[in-house]
């Protein structure tokens, strides 16, 4: 089978934060564990060079937009590196690749009359002398009351057009914008009702969605589909392909979420590989994102895909609530954020990496606290999985010279193995990453407790056979352990499977082999609770 997997773009305007790597992670977790089924995937995402945040940015600092766009998709590829994201292509929006399939895409849409020109009321800036983009529009959503942007309000997850704002101000000067006329090209969502119900609803009855994503996308089909502007009148972005209207821009929504078919067409180029198998109707998609990221998924997304006539539509919408930090909201504009480039520079990625999966926001908002991270690293990572790791194997190393035993494997160990396999991958398959990860600990709660009670430090006097008999178990468990949380934790397992010479490339249950151990060390160390206090105390200096 064929698995697409496409990462939210991130806006290369700032530095990543937890709340981005929450939302984003499940990504590489579908795409390790498919690789290890053995299923053709092809896992992408890259850096949103185009839109508005950007240029807001780069005003801000007196840089060009592209200055702005370079340092920080440089540095989104640092840090999904150091965190092991496994990305088949990262890419960004501004190369000409991009820009020249987002135009096919355009013009295949308005041959076949699914985009529309139309003229319409747009804000401008009397002041700043410009049509207003529009996150340049600011004011009060008209649906709940709350501050939002020209685009979204993020409080109640509308999606807004700038004249819908109640008290409406121009970001840049502050001024209340007026209106003008322009010509604009439309989108015919709304041709595309009865189809995205029929596909929304079997997504539901096949449980395929997270509840937000079927509960908000109904909303939207609910209250009937609009329209929607694909041009906007924009310094950077990529041009509208049509003569008399270069200096136009493709919408930013429009032109980024078809990064994910550019972003596939990028890499059938450079591996060589046709991409075709990705968007046949018996293909599987995941798309991995934030809830306020949803419509444009279940909707925009899908609509387009429509409209193009390729399949499937996204079948899979992983769609993770919130993640708040220390009970508060997380805010860029007051710097109340765990950045991920300081972060990485602290702790071991893998440890980031089971918290923000053992905490995930999967059904409701979960909070980023110092105090919960690190009693989960000590506890958890530390004291129940890594203990069991080098208890076992340091005392091979010391009572059989690194040698593992050579014994049979306990029927009941191997059947908890198997059974854990089977009901990982059906977690992991249906989205339910906590849930896949709860079971793997399960059975290292298991280990450590049958390690207490065989006590091979008294076998090894009373019962050698025995004891070489719990060691071999014990080892077998660590090996497949490290081999079911390789997509969670790839750097640990990646130690393990050096420390016991395995080279299993399948997900499924193995014999290790009675060979020596190699370079035997811990694979984590205790981080001291002193640094809560000290963390906390980073946070707080760092807010505005």
């Amino acid at each position: 089978m064929s698995i697409f997997i496409g990462g939210a773009w991130a806006y290369a305007n700032g530095s990543l934060h937890l709340g981005h790597i929450s939302s984003l992670l499940p990504g590489d977790i579908l795409a390790r564990y498919y690789r290890l089924k053995g299923e053709k995937v092809l896992y992408v995402s890259g850096s949103d060079c185009n839109g508005t945040p950007i240029t807001i940015r780069a005003k801000q600092e007196g840089l060009t937009p592209k200055k702005i766009a370079d340092r920080y998709h440089q540095e989104f590829e640092e840090c999904f590196s150091r965190l092991g994201f496994s990305y088949d292509t990262y890419t960004r929006t501004d190369t000409i690749h991009h820009h020249k399939i987002v135009q096919e895409i355009f013009l295949d849409l308005l041959e076949k009359g699914l985009i529309y020109k139309k003229e319409k009321e747009q804000t401008y800036c009397e002041y700043d002398r410009q049509f207003l983009p529009d996150r340049y529009v600011e004011g009060i959503c008209p649906n709940c009351g709350a501050n939002a942007r020209g685009d979204q309000c993020d409080v109640c997850s509308s999606v807004l057009e700038p004249l819908e704002l109640l008290d409406r101000t121009c970001k840049i000067c502050g001024n209340p914008p007026t209106t003008r006329n322009t010509e604009h090209f439309y989108f015919s969502l709304s041709s595309f009702q009865t189809t995205l119900e029929k596909y929304t609803q079997e997504a539901k009855n096949k449980n395929l969605w997270r509840e937000n994503a079927i509960s908000l996308t109904e909303r939207y089909l609910k209250e009937g589909l609009q329209d929607r502007a694909v041009s906007r009148d924009l310094p950077i972005g990529v041009s509208v392909p049509v003569a008399g209207y270069e200096d136009k821009k493709i919408y930013v929504w429009i032109e980024a979420v078809s990064g994910y078919y550019t972003a596939s067409k990028l890499w059938e180029k450079k591996a060589k590989k046709s991409d075709s198998t990705f968007w046949e109707s018996n293909a599987k998609s995941y798309y991995v994102h934030g809830k306020d990221n949803i419509p444009f998924h279940s909707i925009i997304w899908a609509g387009i895909l429509a409209g193009l006539g390729k399949e499937p539509l996204p079948t899979h919408i992983v769609s993770n609530e919130y993640l708040t930090l220390e009970k508060k909201k997380l805010s860029t504009s007051k710097n109340w954020a765990v950045w991920v480039p300081d972060i990485l520079e602290r702790y071991d990625p893998d440890s980031i990496r089971y918290f923000l999966t053992i905490n995930a926001p999967e059904r409701r908002d979960a909070d980023f606290s110092w105090k919960e991270f690190i009693y989960s690293h000590n506890s958890e990572l530390l004291g129940a999985y890594g203990n069991f790791v080098n208890r076992t194997l340091k005392f091979i190393q010391k009572s059989y010279n690194g040698f593992i035993p050579e014994k049979d494997i306990s029927s009941v160990i191997q059947e908890k193995v198997n059974r854990l396999f089977d009901e990982v991958g059906l977690c992991i398959e249906s989205s339910s990453f906590k849930q896949g990860l709860e079971k793997v600990f399960e059975l290292v709660r298991y280990a450590n407790k049958y390690f207490d009670e065989q006590q091979p430090w008294k076998q090894i006097h009373e019962d050698t056979e025995s004891c070489k008999h719990t060691l071999a178990n014990c080892v077998y468990l660590i090996g497949n352990l490290a081999h079911i949380l390789t997509p969670f934790l790839p750097f640990s397992s990646e130690k393990i499977k050096k420390m016991l010479n395995t080279t299993e490339t399948n997900w499924k249950s193995f014999l290790v082999k009675p060979i020596m151990l190699s370079n035997v060390e811990p694979l984590f160390t205790r981080i001291d609770t002193a640094r809560i206090k000290e963390e906390r105390a980073r946070l707080n200096n760092q807010a505005v």
